[in-house]
């Protein structure tokens, strides 16, 4: 028998397909109150080694994911209620003013949002509602694996070998086709806030960037068909996905699934139907394989919870050399380590918001194994800027580059110069983000540092004024 009223909280699944939160509330209750609550302790906030704890970027286009879905909604003869407020104190409020029975999310995995839905199910408990909670982040089904959580492989290709063709992923859920039933009682919608309410200064995007991402479920499935079917860049993407200039390198949908505007199941769904019409590829392949990694690193952050955001990592197994050396780790931000591909990479994500895969691996292994700092600053660093931030993901990354997580190498280091040659042989990627460096050949613009007095002359360059002198010379990776 299905109850009068129910609401549906809204978090990291800013979409209505395949939204299994939405889809139960709408089988459950006769009246649904979708909700957002922006979480004044995510914005204008710092982490504990003083970033903001959501930077400018990731800010706006949550602010643009919200505006989006609000608008599907509308189109479903709904609203969002929207506030500002901590989250578990406003979907209290509400769920006491409309007399609901249900809260329904898709559940969270990591400490601070466990915190959150705990304590908002602690405080409807004392009214006599409750939480249901629904799946809303990964690929597979829990229930679906061949093990349980506290089973999981802790290396990534066991885990590949034990689910990738076994385990069939579920075909995503349709998005709402009718209208909503109307409301008997009138909840204040509220207002998205703007950029300044939310502690921002507007911004332009930098033209630099490789691509002009905005939020929202409409342009997370527009990139999707744009790369898949108008494209046919699935074709492409495993000898592309590397490069680090362009925007049609590689997929980029991380912003979209880390806000939850595109869920992995509709990207493999659209997947699996272009291999069936155009052909299945070791590029389509690597797609997949992806969506693996980032349901790895979740089932990670399920299984060991907090240890990922620990020193030790999962391996509870720090490396005493590491420091919080605040001096070494600013000249990493700024780009000023005098090494092209790390300051190249550390200056686009100052102004973008964003950096390729490679990029950031490249970066974490520079501050790890090269500058000796602790691998936490830098995690902590890309969860401000980023704005493709996933918790599970983004520590889950710094663990395994740090040699604290789920790697079956030892010691995973990284020859900045060899993946310099390798990733940007002819340094146009260098030149876009450095362009002090725009005169150097391609024989030498990895290596600023080897220039003799005359090089530097013809260049027009001066490496100590117009360029850092590097930190660590380049020849240590000949």
């Amino acid at each position: 028998m299905k109850r009068q009223r129910v609401i549906v909280w809204f978090r990291q699944d800013l979409r209505l397909h395949d939204n299994e939160a939405l889809t139960d509330a709408i089988k459950s209750g006769e009246e649904i109150f979708p909700v957002y609550v922006f979480d004044k302790r995510n914005f204008n906030t710092k982490t504990r080694y003083g970033f903001g704890k959501t930077g400018k970027y990731r800010a706006r286009f949550i602010l643009e994911s919200v505006q989006d879905l609000q608008k599907s909604l509308r189109k479903l003869g709904s609203d969002l209620i929207i506030r500002y407020g901590i989250t578990e104190d406003e979907i209290f409020k509400i769920a006491q003013e409309i007399k609901s029975s249900w809260v329904f999310c898709n559940r969270e995995r990591t400490q601070e949002e466990v915190e959150v839905q705990d304590a908002l199910e602690r405080k409807l408990w004392s009214i006599g509602q409750e939480i249901i909670y629904s799946r809303g982040k990964m690929l597979f089904y829990t229930q679906d694996l061949p093990f349980p959580v506290t089973h999981c492989p802790d290396i990534f290709s066991n885990f590949r070998k034990e689910v990738e063709k076994i385990v069939p992923v579920r075909e995503p859920l349709p998005s709402p086709r009718t209208h909503f039933n109307p409301r008997s009682i009138k909840v204040e919608a509220g207002e998205v806030p703007t950029m300044t309410e939310l502690g921002y200064e507007e911004f332009e995007p930098d033209p630099r960037g490789v691509l002009a991402f905005k939020g929202g479920e409409t342009e997370g499935l527009k990139r999707l068909k744009y790369f898949l079917w108008e494209n046919d860049l699935a074709k492409t993407y495993f000898d592309t996905r590397n490069e680090m200039t362009g925007g049609d390198n590689s997929t980029k949908f991380s912003p979209w699934l880390a806000q939850g505007c595109l869920s992995p199941k509709m990207i493999h769904y659209e997947l699996k139907r272009y291999e069936s019409e155009r052909g299945s590829n070791k590029s389509t392949y690597w797609i997949f394989f992806e969506l693996l990694w980032r349901d790895f690193f979740r089932l990670m952050g399920k299984k060991h919870g907090n240890k990922i955001f620990l020193k030790g990592g999962t391996k509870e197994e720090h490396d005493p050399c590491l420091k919080n050396d605040r001096h070494l780790l600013n000249l990493w931000i700024e780009g000023r380590t005098g090494v092209p591909l790390i300051d190249a990479n550390m200056r686009e994500l100052a102004a973008t918001g964003y950096m390729s895969n490679r990029g950031r691996q490249n970066v974490a292994s520079f501050l790890v194994k090269d500058l000796k700092v602790n691998w936490q600053m830098g995690a902590e660093y890309f969860e401000s800027l980023l704005i493709d931030y996933d918790p599970c993901s983004n520590w889950g990354n710094w663990n395994y580059i740090a040699g604290v997580g789920s790697d079956p190498r030892e010691n995973r280091y990284f020859n900045i110069l060899s993946q310099a040659r390798k990733y940007d042989p002819s340094g146009d990627y260098v030149r876009h983000w450095l362009p002090e460096l725009s005169e150097i050949p391609k024989e030498k613009i990895h290596q600023p540092d080897m220039l003799s007095e005359k090089e530097q002359n013809e260049c027009h360059i001066r490496i100590g004024a117009d360029y850092p002198k590097a930190m660590i010379s380049t020849s240590r990776w000949q």
